[in-house]
């Protein structure tokens, strides 16, 4: 069996040795350049490999090709695998065939990473053999190949489900859906809610599936699709149907005889942390976790890179790095846990975005706003009669600084974006380390 892998990143690398391991006769392509580092993998364990451009001869002769999740189906050859019929998987989709561990799934347009990591801290700190993929953490692929364990917690993207087709998921987590990526769904948000969906695919009755109940999209697909599975929901309010709520001083679980956690006693803080911790402690007690696990779990969780993370204070002005949140829901979210006046950060790479989601916010705590984007035509166009005073850069150095500029003693400056980060940076996280870094000098001077 031949098995190509499309894209020499992380998953790709990962399902490369595992295809090996179990006999394929493995090829590596990659239409940019593979990082040394993923070289010297492929390398040690005699894997042919491309960078630069793929070979048809040598890509269209696969039985099964594991693609990486940020390639498009628009790609050529990706459309001519498609055409004549080669299996196109997922990583996540490979992997699991090679394991007989069990999975806690998570998905959702916002909260996935925050989510993901909170209930790996849980299942860590319950003594679970254990380990973080997706796209968080370590191929899973990889820890398959090298390092089996008893469970996984894997972040999954809508790209990933969207290549998935056997793979089940004994306890499921859908936070929400709300408008993402819909350039790779033709526009179409119905699309984008099927994509999503998938989460669910071949559960069994005895699986569990943990859900937003206020979100709308989710609501009318599980009305249509009835799933077997145990659904159990978590709601701002407390409900009949309800598994979890927000209410009073805290968070209750509605599980066994009842778990009330103040919010004193959870290390995150805002209304959107207190659902992903909702889910994390439903998902890890789904698992087997026991309530003391959840309650020691949320009280010492640290938090994420690149989420709501404080990355310094200078001249009286605190600066938030949330490089993570990659469209308007999440932009949202952190200006809702603001508690000063904000200079906000916006642009990149647009998505599909519509702002009029947080266009009261900006309206109602934004002192400034600072454009950081190679076109910011769309935002100018958008923001243009707000009263706050704007600028735009097309550097981390200028953007920091006119914000430097904008800012007063006591403020905070919020890098949140809402666009992807690929027009200027390499991804969102070396945007939000050269945030981090210019936040840094400007301490120092």
């Amino acid at each position: 069996m031949r098995l190509v892998i499309l894209g020499a990143a992380e998953s790709g690398i990962g399902a490369a040795v595992l295809g090996q391991k179990k006999g394929y006769d493995v090829f590596v392509s990659d239409n940019g350049k593979i990082k040394e580092h993923y070289k010297a993998v492929l390398d040690a364990h005699n894997i042919a490999w491309e960078e630069g451009g793929h070979t048809e001869s040598l890509v269209l002769n696969a039985d099964e090709v594991v693609k990486s999740p940020g390639i498009p189906e628009t790609v050529p050859m990706v459309r001519k695998l498609r055409t004549q019929g080669t299996p196109v998987l997922s990583e996540i989709e490979f992997a699991g065939r090679y394991t007989k561990a069990r999975t806690v799934c998570i998905t959702g347009s916002n909260g996935k990473t925050t989510t993901t990591s909170l209930i790996y801290h849980i299942m860590k700190k319950a003594g679970f053999n254990v380990g973080l993929a997706g796209n968080i953490g370590r191929s899973f692929a990889l820890q398959v190949a090298e390092d089996d364990k008893d469970w996984y917690v894997i972040e999954l993207s809508s790209f990933q489900l969207d290549d998935m087709y056997d793979f089940r998921a004994d306890v499921a987590v859908l936070l929400n859906i709300t408008p993402d990526h819909l350039d790779r769904y033709d526009f179409k948000m119905e699309n984008y809610v099927d994509s999503k969906m998938r989460i669910l695919q071949n559960q069994h009755a005895a699986d569990a599936f943990i859900y937003w109940q206020q979100d709308e999209h989710i609501g009318r697909k599980l009305e249509y699709l009835q799933p077997e599975c145990r659904q159990l929901g978590f709601s701002d309010a407390e409900n009949a149907t309800c598994s979890a709520f927000i209410g009073g001083e805290g968070i209750t679980l509605k599980v066994g005889e009842g778990i009330s956690i103040d919010f004193d006693n959870i290390r995150l803080q805002g209304k959107h942390n207190m659902r992903n911790c909702m889910a994390a402690a439903l998902a890890a007690l789904c698992a087997g976790a026991k309530e003391k696990d959840v309650r020691e779990g949320l009280a010492d969780f640290p938090g994420i890179e690149h989420r709501l993370e404080y990355a310094g204070t200078a001249r009286g002005v605190v600066y938030i790095n949330d490089s993570k949140a990659t469209n308007v829901d999440a932009c949202y979210c952190a200006l809702e846990s603001m508690k000063t006046p904000v200079v906000l950060i916006l642009g990149g790479l647009d998505k599909g975005n519509d702002y009029a989601a947080i266009a009261p916010l900006v309206r109602e705590k934004c002192r400034a706003l600072v454009f950081l984007g190679v076109d910011n035509r769309k935002l100018q166009d958008f923001f243009a009669d707000f009263p706050q005073p704007k600028c735009e850069v097309r550097s981390m150095a200028d953007c920091v600084r006119a914000c430097a500029d904008f800012a007063q003693a006591g403020d905070t400056v919020l890098l949140s974006p809402c666009c992807a980060s690929f027009d200027l940076f390499n991804n969102m996280e070396d945007r939000g380390e050269q945030f981090k870094e210019n936040v840094r000098e400007l301490g120092e001077h």
